[in-house]
């Protein structure tokens, strides 16, 4: 299994990168939808948008970085040995939990129901932006 490490690495990148643009982009669109919450022509279109990048990007995104990550920790288990690791793990529990919780808005949002404004989601949309960087700078320094 340890043969197949970088290959499961290389996917890995690949589904958290796709991961992250999701996670990204997702509140961006509810920025946009609550803001034009009187525009019911421009309301539909964003559900739409919102419901495809979750559904058809997100969810496999998320599922792909799980599984390659859970394929690299079996390739190379000496990992979970690691301080490093640990606390990646918990950040990315955290960045699941987010996602789950962009589900839960975009839910409130097409139910009229969301009593968040732009302005919350602007400055929740950089949640993700801070979690990466901890993990880039968790698994480049490796301060532990």
């Amino acid at each position: 299994m340890a043969d197949y490490y970088l290959y499961f690495k290389f996917l890995h990148y690949i589904f958290f990168i796709s991961w992250m643009a999701m996670l990204f982009y997702q509140p961006r669109l509810y920025v946009y939808h609550a803001e034009n919450i009187h525009n019911p022509e421009y309301v539909k279109i964003v559900e739409v948008m919102e419901y495809k990048m979750y559904k058809y990007i997100g969810y496999p995104a998320l599922i792909g970085s799980f599984a390659t990550g859970a394929l690299i920790l079996l390739a190379m288990p000496d990992l979970l040995k690691t301080g490093h690791i640990h606390l990646k793990l918990v950040i990315v529990v955290l960045m699941a939990a987010y996602h789950f919780h962009l589900g839960s808005y975009m839910k409130q949002l097409k139910n009229k129901t969301c009593k968040r404004d732009g302005m919350f989601f602007r400055a929740y949309n950089e949640v993700p932006t801070v979690c990466m960087l901890v993990i880039i700078w968790i698994m480049i320094v490796n301060p532990f």
